[in-house]
């Protein structure tokens, strides 16, 4: 007889291994089988011919004869005998007591004695392992065996049909017809279709049903194979004949039927919702989810997008039209009183915020000088001091702890869902390490097989060369390690081994186990006849019944349990609302589970004996047979492919570093004659940049190595590229403004000094560099907040590498910088610094070519009317369509693209997505606190008779009746439901005589145990509950008894014995299985709404139990891997949204607490960002914590390319927005194209030749988007958007800056001037006159032109604009001077500015000098 089971996942300590559960169906043959008369049979092929029969015949009497242990009963016609036997009268009263009549004093007449009434009781036992948790169903199931075995008057409804006589000459029945009601038969049906069996996990249809399983069961289907005499437990065939209506022979058997959500009698309860779906309360409605809005094909927010967009648009084109040439016309800064070119600056009093942000700036650039001309001055002392640094702080790389681990780098120890594994850990035991092979047939054909209930199409993956060839490999494996003794049998899991496990005792889950991984039981074929046709009967027709029924006997593999289908077969059809088709598989898979341990130390040999399982599959794999494609993996593969992709993809990054450190030695040059290349090349120079970037990050790795923080991968893949980023965008705007500053100085005359060059240059460009690396090095520092281990090291390392970076920049590099100048000027070769050129510099130094470009081509071309509008236009478009994505960017990470593209777990991740077709187990922990003796403790957590409604299996049960929400596929496997049962039942607890655990199956020297059972409810009494729990849990299943806890529960339960030997139990867990989960959205989803339904469960029993610490959480071992994405946009938000503040806050205070430039900053980061955003959805690049990372990483690049624009056209003095817009991309956007773009562009190109996916999507992609979209916005969109909305100049800083220039112009000198003291100057020598024209053709009245420059102090005149000598009221006199009153002292203080002492030119000379520099301004250097 064959028998099929509900579909069931993998096979381990959580699901119930029996191996002789489905032999407990003798309750078929019922009363029909006894332990009869045995006797040599003569086969009577003739049928007899029916007696005369009256009304209240029986059909038979007792037993007489036993066909191969089929127990046949007796023909008998004579009216129903009385029973005197008590005992079987007590048990009769029990199962059958409509057959017991009500006066007690009557005879009990059957057609039943004793013998088959004690089988009848034996055999319903065993059937009440599998429904007497629902009485209705137990009651109606027994109720016509009753009357089938012992009515008084069976032949009104039991006819024999075929009667034999063995070679004694006694009539014997073989065949019977049972006439009986479709009513009863449906009804039945109907009550015990939904009951549970919580060990198995499955329904009880499954094995009560025969080959059709719960799934195609049907009342008709279910009964014919009740009375099926082809199977091995029905002694005779029994036909079901449905007769509605009685007729003068015939009066059918119509048992009173009650429904599963009625009592079957007054001392039962109704079944529970788990066992009748009529006993569960009604359902809320399930509310689908709202139907987005569309019009046109577009969602709510692509149209709220499109109409900001056409809005946003019209405001600022009509604002352009009507506005443009206006504010085109208006200098920078407010209420200017200025002439067009703005050659002159009112005095007008600064305001409190223009002071302290000169004085900020003025700080800045004094201490930057001043620091700068002493390293220039003393660079091989400064270099020393830095070597000295880097090694002492590089030495911490001695101590730096790497972490590799998945679940340490992107879980927070914090977390719940780190908390929660290391609970279940610790607790129960960790997940099996799983071996997994996936076997696809390649060019074989489908097989088509005629039965006699027709042609079947077989999938090519069942082809019978194919087969054998797994069968050999399967075998293969199972030999590796024997020759050394370190066999599978040492480390894997075998649940029914009571001591040192042997091989075949292993679990391994392969279709071989089928047939007992026996080739010969495999090839056995016999023929069936059907009419005139003969079919062959062979290994397929045995796969069906055994996909269709894996508890069968005949099925069940050596290590004693069954074959699950979905785990051994893959990629086969499952139609919707059928049961799945088995025999369209398309792969076969190998699966070995091997012991994982809490203690890592004792995984040596399992992690030995993996490392051997890759090795041979590798080398099976590699001559493996044409028609078999081999996809593999081990416990350790991933974490062994992740290791093995970072050391190859270590030659890539070192190819692309190369690529950059070429660049930067020849950009960083400027190459005038051929003769004169190896001297005004910077090799060396670009060399030791590159080195202070390295260091950096060695500085960084090394201090965070003292303090303890671990490192990752992440850290040495892409810190570098950030670090050198930003510190290779310094180097070149240092080296640059340098390389100008010398461009602009005197020819012919005495060369300046090198260390006044250097200090004067990073004077210049410091307070811009400073200003830049303090928003990286806080927005990363601040960073470290987040909750993620890996994002937080990153930012730590990042924060620190940068900083050290910057230090490293303004000492060492700038020593070496004087270094490379001096031994340019002395005409040395540049690396072969010992030998001179032959021809010397000619003194003109060159702008540079990317710089003319830029000057002359690029900036006049953006700055254009149209050109603004038009780049403004498009990237509000770009922005707008970004927003309109972004909450499309897919969340997660495919586990594919963490491995390197030849990697053979690739492969494998590939295959499981074609075959998976089961999801992995969930278990809801019980944690530690419940005394479940109790009975409101039990009926919390039961499924069964008297457990409450809203109890942790009903509602769990619930859950998985609507799987494509809750993601639940399967009810539980509930420990507390069987341990109730194998209580009551007397053939499952034994014991010794000295009280000690005996199992169930031995047959000879144990007793038993005789539970105490509370009288209501058939539980075991408290004490009864605790001092048999552990007997529970050591019993494996049997015939006898299914209900044995070992293979299930051994680990389920938490608990230990006190002084009394009673078990205390702790934690325990209730396992179900999700549904098939594939993509990261269904792995954290199903984790989202298990934790939901774990949220209720714990409310509903910390309310019934009184209990406020108790909790039940879910685990799955994939939890800790995808919690991340739970919270993956708040997450991302959080960081970028602390990031980008620290940014304008450090913007705000070093950039002189301007908070207009301050605002455009953030404005274009933020633009940035969101761009970038949209680029990984078009790109489809997920959200992830690698992305997370890249984003603040993207955060400092963005810095890079908005703060030196932002802060040159800060201290820009041009007339108005768009030449200060065009002077700052002229001056500075040279730089920070060739500092970042080329630089990173080119070693980036080389990432996409990369062998990790990783690699190439999260770093290639995602770097060149950084770049490309931040150059995009800080040199196209950046200055637009200043000389729209720049901020005015601040006038303090303005006047100084001019009379820089001024001077330099009219001192001849670069830089340099003489001051006076003006305040010192009697009003008597003012000479000037208000009206008289300048040499920019016309003097503004009320200013003061510096052309009449004279010798002043600096600090005196600093003192006197700022200490409130500044006048409020202005007079002129008669003879032109300029009279400046003191307002606010209420004294007049006339100021003289004359010429300078030491200035030459005239006037017209000054004029002439300021109309070929349009960058030269009338202030002194140090005047406000």
């Amino acid at each position: 007889m064959v028998f099929r089971s509900e579909k069931r996942p993998l096979s381990g300590p959580r699901t119930l291994k029996r191996s002789h559960l489905a032999g407990c169906l003798v309750v078929l043959c019922l009363a029909l089988s006894a332990k009869g008369a045995l006797g040599q049979e003569t086969t009577s092929l003739a049928t007899a011919e029916r007696a005369e029969e009256t009304p209240g015949h029986c059909t038979w009497y007792g037993e007489c004869f036993t066909e191969n242990t089929k127990i046949k009963n007796c023909v008998y016609n004579g009216t129903a005998k009385p029973l005197e036997d008590e005992k079987s009268i007590k048990i009769l009263k029990t199962l059958c007591p409509h057959l017991i009549p009500e006066d007690p004093t009557s005879p009990v007449l059957t057609c039943c004695e004793k013998n088959q009434i004690k089988n009848l009781n034996s055999n319903l036992k065993m059937a009440a392992n599998f429904i007497n948790r629902c009485p209705s169903c137990l009651r109606n199931f027994v109720w016509h065996f009753c009357d089938m075995t012992c009515a008084p008057e069976q032949s009104k409804f039991l006819v024999a049909k075929e009667i034999k006589t063995t070679d004694k000459g006694v009539d014997y029945i073989n065949e019977v017809d049972l006439h009986i009601t479709t009513n009863y038969m449906e009804g039945t049906y109907n009550s015990c279709k939904g009951v549970y069996v919580p060990a198995a996990g499955q329904l009880a249809m499954d094995i009560l049903c025969g080959v059709w399983g719960a799934s195609r069961c049907t009342y008709k289907k279910w009964f014919d194979f009740l009375g099926d005499a082809t199977g091995a437990f029905v002694p005779f065939q029994i036909n079901y004949i449905a007769t509605e209506e009685p007729d003068d022979v015939i009066s059918p058997l119509n048992p009173l039927v009650v429904p599963c959500n009625k009592q079957a009698d007054n001392e039962t309860t109704q079944c529970s919702c788990v066992d009748c779906d009529l006993s569960c309360p009604a359902a809320p409605p399930i509310i689908p989810p709202p139907v987005p809005f569309t019009f046109l094909g577009l969602g709510s927010i692509s149209w709220w997008v499109i109409v900001t967009f056409i809005l946003g648009t019209a405001i600022f084109l009509l604002s352009v039209c009507c506005l443009g040439k206006k504010s085109e016309e208006l200098p920078s800064f407010a209420n200017a009183d200025t002439l067009p070119g703005n050659s002159a600056i009112e005095y007008r009093n600064p305001s409190i915020m223009e002071r302290m942000g000169s004085m900020t700036d003025r700080l800045l650039e004094k201490g930057f000088t001043a620091w700068g001309k002493y390293c220039a001055e003393h660079p091989w002392f400064i270099l020393f001091l830095g070597l000295v640094t880097i090694v002492t702080l590089g030495h911490g790389i001695m101590y730096i702890n790497v972490t590799t681990n998945p679940v340490e780098l992107w879980a927070a120890p914090e977390s719940r869902s780190r908390i929660e594994r290391e609970f279940f850990d610790s607790k129960f035991a960790p997940f099996f390490r799983t071996q997994q092979i996936i076997l696809r047939p390649v060019g074989l054909e489908k097989i088509v097989h005629d039965t006699s209930n027709g042609p079947i199409t077989f999938g090519s993956v069942f082809n019978e060369e194919f087969m054998l060839k797994v069968f050999e490999l399967q075998q293969a494996i199972l030999e590796i390690g024997q020759e050394t003794n370190e066999g599978l049998e040492h480390i894997c899991y075998a649940p029914f081994a009571t001591g040192k496990a042997t091989r075949d005792q292993c679990i391994v889950q392969s279709v071989w186990g089928m047939w007992q991984d026996d080739p010969d039981k495999f090839n056995e074929t016999n023929t069936e006849e059907d009419g005139d046709k003969e079919y062959v009967v062979n290994y397929l027709d045995y796969l069906i019944s055994c996909t269709q029924n894996p508890y069968d006997p005949n099925c069940l593999a050596k290590y004693g349990g069954p074959i699950e289908p979905a785990i051994a077969l893959g990629g086969f059809e499952t139609p919707e609302n059928a049961p799945p088709k088995y025999e369209t598989a398309q792969a076969l898979i190998i699966t070995l589970l091997i012991n994982n341990h809490y203690d890592q130390s004792k995984l040596a040999p399992a992690k030995k004996w993996e490392g051997k399982l890759i090795e041979f599959m590798k080398n099976w794999t590699a001559t493996a047979p044409k028609f078999v494609d081999v996809a593999f993996t081990t416990e350790r593969s991933i974490e062994d492919e992740l290791e093995r992709g970072s050391k190859s993809d270590i030659s890539t990054i070192i190819v692309s570093y190369c690529i950059m450190f070429m660049y930067i030695a020849l950009a960083l040059g400027q190459m005038k004659t051929c003769d004169r290349l190896l001297v005004d090349s910077k090799v060396t120079l670009g060399l030791g940049g590159v080195i202070i970037v390295l260091a950096s990050v060695a500085c960084s790795v090394g201090i965070f190595g003292y303090i303890g923080v671990s490192a990752t991968l992440i850290i040495i893949e892409v810190i570098p590229f950030l670090v050198l980023a930003v510190g290779v965008d310094n180097i070149f705007i240092l080296v640059q403004s340098t390389q100008r500053d010398m461009a602009k100085g005197p020819r012919g005359g005495p060369q300046e000094p090198v260390a006044e060059i250097v200090s004067r240059s990073l004077g210049k460009v410091g307070p811009s560099l400073l200003l830049t690396s303090a928003s990286e090095a806080t927005c990363f520092f601040l960073g470290a907040l987040s909750d993620m281990p890996a994002v937080r090291a990153f930012a730590l390392y990042a924060g620190m590498a940068l900083l050290l970076d910057f230090l490293f920049q303004i000492t060492c590099f700038v020593s070496l910088l004087a270094l490379d100048m001096e031994r340019q000027r002395a005409n040395r070769l540049d690396v072969f610094c010992f030998k001179t050129a032959s021809r010397k510099d000619d003194g003109v130094i060159s702008e540079g070519i990317l710089y003319k470009m830029f000057k002359e081509l690029y900036v006049p071309f953006l700055m254009k009317k149209k050109v603004r509008a038009f780049v403004t236009v498009t990237f509000y478009a770009w922005l707008c369509s970004s927003l309109a994505v972004l909450p499309y960017i897919e969340v997660g990470l495919d586990q594919e693209l963490s491995m390197p593209e030849d990697s053979y777990v690739l492969k494998y991740f590939q295959e499981l997505k074609r075959s998976l077709s089961i999801g992995p187990p969930v278990y809801f922990v019980a944690t530690s606190g419940l005394n479940y003796s109790k009975p409101e403790v039990q009926n919390s957590l039961c499924g069964g008779l008297f457990c409450n409604p809203d109890s942790l299996m009903t509602q769990i049960y619930s859950a998985s009746k609507i799987p494509s929400s809750s993601y639940i596929a399967r009810p539980p496997s509930n420990w507390i439901d069987d341990y109730f049962d194998w209580s009551a039942s007397s053939s499952c607890c034994k014991k010794y005589a000295n009280g000690s655990h005996c199992d169930n199956s031995v047959p000879f020297g144990c007793v038993s145990c005789n539970i105490p059972l509370i009288e209501a409810t058939k539980r075991p009494e408290p004490s009864a509950f605790s001092e048999y729990l552990p007997f529970f849990l050591e019993d494996n299943p049997s015939a006898t008894c299914s209900k044995g806890g070992h293979a299930a529960y051994s680990q389920a339960i938490n608990y230990e014995l006190d002084e009394n030997k009673e078990a205390i139990v702790g934690a325990s867990y209730f396992m179900a299985y999700h549904s098939v989960l594939k993509t990261s959205e269904d792995y954290y989803s199903a984790m989202r709404e298990a934790r939901k339904i774990s949220a209720n469960l714990t409310e509903m029993i910390r309310d019934k139990t009184g209990n406020s610490d108790i909790q039940i959480f879910p685990y799955s071992v994939f939890y800790v891997f995808y919690e991340q994405y739970l919270t993956m946009w708040p997450d991302t938000l959080k960081s970028l949204g602390i990031s980008v503040g620290a940014i304008f806050i450090v913007t705000f205070l070093l950039m002189g607490l301007d908070i207009f430039s301050s605002l455009v900053v953030l404005i274009t980061i933020i633009m940035i960002v969101t761009n970038i955003g949209g680029m990984m959805f078009w790109w489809g690049i997920s959200l992830n914590a690698v992305s997370l990372v890249n984003l603040v990483m993207a955060l400092g690049i963005s810095v890079e390319f908005c703060s030196h624009l932002v802060h040159s056209f800060s201290v820009s003095t041009e007339a108005n927005r768009i030449r200060r817009a065009a002077d700052c991309l002229t001056n500075m956007g040279s730089s920070v194209f060739s500092g970042i773009t080329l630089t990173k562009f080119g070693g980036i190109i080389v990432l996409a030749f990369a062998k990790s996916q990783i690699f190439q999507v999260f770093y290639f992609r995602m770097y060149l988007g950084i770049v490309l979209v931040g150059a995009a916005h800080g040199l196209i969109l950046l200055p637009v958007l200043l000389s729209y909305i720049g901020p005015n100049v601040n006038r303090s800083q303005a006047r100084r800056n001019k009379a820089r220039e001024e001077s330099a112009i009219e001192g001849g000198t670069p830089h340099t001037s003489s001051t006076v003291d003006v305040a010192s100057v009697p009003r008597e020598e003012v000479l000037h006159s208000p009206h008289q024209p300048s040499e920019g053709g016309c003097r503004t009245p009320g200013t003061v032109h510096m052309s009449t420059l004279s010798s002043v102090s600096p600090l005196r005149t600093q003192n006197a604009w700022e200490g409130g000598l500044v006048p409020q009221r202005r007079r002129h006199s008669p003879e032109g001077t300029t009279l400046v009153e003191d307002g606010s002292q209420g004294d007049q203080h006339e100021k003289l500015i004359s010429s300078s002492s030491s200035s030459s030119i005239s006037n017209g000379e000054a004029a002439t000098a300021t109309s070929q520099n349009p960058n030269a301004v009338a202030f002194d250097a140090d005047s406000d």
